[in-house]
């Protein structure tokens, strides 16, 4: 009897699970209606429930609607097993297996006739070709001659800025990386860091609007205070720099597990693997060593304010700029055990020094009850109340506090509402201006938050709100949009950093 009504169970549902359902896409272009035409008017038959279906009211109905498990028995009886592919045109599926042989006889035979166009192939089943295949390389053509039957469909003429694990510079139009324009930037850039005396005020002037990724390495050292301008006390000032470095390793990173140091070890050792999660260069073992023994060595050697967390993700630009030095690919999915002990001991040595210098200036943050992240969210506040009143109106409407999103912008100085390759971006100007990472990002965040006004103004309610800003869609922001971000953050600045009274109540 229960192995009964489990059966029923299965069956309130007349949907066949595993049926295939027609799926649109760029990868999966609408079926040609010369081959389905049959096969949809058979399946029709089989599926006699309605398209529409109403709007589940409640969880039973919901899981009513949406039960997807089936019992093998159940397939045998309901004859789900009898493929419904019968009705295809024979003749098609013919002609079409021939052309296939045809074409693959020909690559194998005479390599060289690969870039043959399709005038062997009846006319009614040719390649659709758009106005962009054009750009198209010899591979896709090759593809195209492999299956005839699949029409190509056209690229997108604004190419989608890969997900968050991207590191590598790039504009979210997908315009190309190196223009004219770049080319003379990059030696304008290798002329000022060749010269016996670097020019800092030039270099500052050149990198507001971006470092080019050849040179971004010995830009920061020299931008963040690391390495002096002169050019021939520079190899020796990073020997010395970085010998004292792992000087400190010696002395104190023994001392982790002494009882009085567990506490700051195993905070750094649990926020360590959360640090960039989705970018595969971060979740590898050595690269987590490495972390670990950076920050603990900064927490022991700054006892004011210890380990905070937010600290571990102020790492990660240095890193990666410092790995770029070594590495020409895309550095996300590197496996940093092919290089050497001594390219590994420097990149550590650089980062730990480049963080430190940052956070020299805005320790103030990261000290007990965090006073500079509550000063820097109170002028956030006063700022955005006097540049855009609705949006500030529409928080205290919702009862919102500044502090339930802007915390976070402070502590990781926006580093978890965007990609890693934006935040290399902003470090950029960051370091360019006269204390940009404790004064100047104020702008950035006051700028930030106007962005999203429309979207803020949308939504109606406290959860809506906080949800919104704790998920911004910045997923495929690129050079363009930080560009523009920064664009407004200077026109802010411009305006309200001489004149405090402006934005006072």
């Amino acid at each position: 009897m229960a192995a009964e009504n489990s059966k029923q169970f299965w069956k309130r549902s007349a949907k066949l699970p595993g049926s295939i359902q027609p799926v649109y896409g760029a990868q999966h272009p609408p079926l040609d209606p010369r081959l389905t035409k049959n096969f949809i008017k058979e399946r029709s038959k089989v599926n006699s429930v309605p398209l529409k279906s109403k709007k589940a009211s409640s969880f039973h109905e919901f899981a009513r609607n949406t039960s997807d498990a089936w019992d093998i028995g159940d397939d045998e009886e309901d004859g789900f097993s009898s493929p419904p592919f019968q009705t295809l045109n024979s003749k098609v599926a013919l002609a079409t297996a021939a052309q296939v042989l045809e074409n693959h006889s020909k690559l194998r035979v005479k390599p060289e006739r690969s870039q043959s166009t399709t005038s062997d192939v009846p006319a009614s089943y040719q390649v659709i070709k758009s106005s962009s295949d054009a750009q198209l390389s010899r591979n896709s053509s090759d593809t195209c001659l492999r299956n005839p039957l699949h029409k190509q469909q056209s690229l997108p003429l604004r190419p989608i800025i890969p997900l968050v694990a991207r590191i590598s510079d790039q504009n979210a139009s997908g315009a190309p990386p190196m223009t004219v324009r770049e080319k003379t930037r990059l030696e304008k850039f290798r002329q000022l860091l060749s010269s016996h005396n670097t020019d800092l005020d030039e270099l500052r002037k050149w990198s507001w609007p971006g470092v080019p990724r050849e040179v971004r390495p010995v830009t920061w050292r020299l931008l963040s205070g690391y390495l002096p301008a002169n050019t021939e006390r520079r190899k020796l000032t990073l020997q010395r720099k970085r010998e004292e470095y792992f000087g400190f390793i010696e002395q104190y990173y023994d001392s982790r597990n002494e009882e009085h140091h567990q506490d700051t070890y195993r905070q750094i050792h649990i926020d360590i693997p959360r640090t960039n999660p989705l970018i595969p260069l971060f979740q590898q073992p050595l690269v987590q060593e490495i972390f670990e023994r950076i920050l603990f060595i900064w927490a022991i050697r700054h006892p004011a304010s210890g380990y905070v967390q937010g600290i571990n993700d102020l790492v990660t630009p240095f890193f990666v700029v410092f790995l770029s030095e070594y590495v020409e690919e895309d550095v996300e999915n590197f496996d940093v055990t092919n290089l050497s002990q001594d390219m590994l001991r420097s990149i550590e040595a650089d980062s730990f020094w480049c963080m430190s210098k940052l956070l020299d200036g805005i320790q103030d943050n990261y000290t007990f009850a965090q006073p500079g992240i509550q000063k820097k969210v109170k002028a956030l506040e006063e700022l955005v109340s006097r540049i855009d009143e609705q949006v500030h109106s529409h928080f205290r409407r919702y009862e919102v506090e500044y502090l339930q999103f802007a915390f976070r912008w402070m502590n990781n100085l926006l580093m978890r509402e965007l990609p890693l390759r934006c935040t290399i971006r902003l470090w950029d100007t960051y370091q360019s201006e006269p204390e940009g990472f404790s004064h100047f990002h104020l702008y950035v965040c006051a700028a930030f938050l106007i962005k999203w006004r429309k979207e803020i103004l949308d939504e109606e309610d406290f959860q809506g709100l906080l949800m919104l800003l704790q998920n911004l869609p910045t997923i495929h922001w690129g050079n363009e949009e930080i560009g523009l971000l920064l664009a407004e953050a200077y026109r802010l600045k411009y305006m309200f950093a001489d004149a405090p009274n402006h934005y006072r109540r």
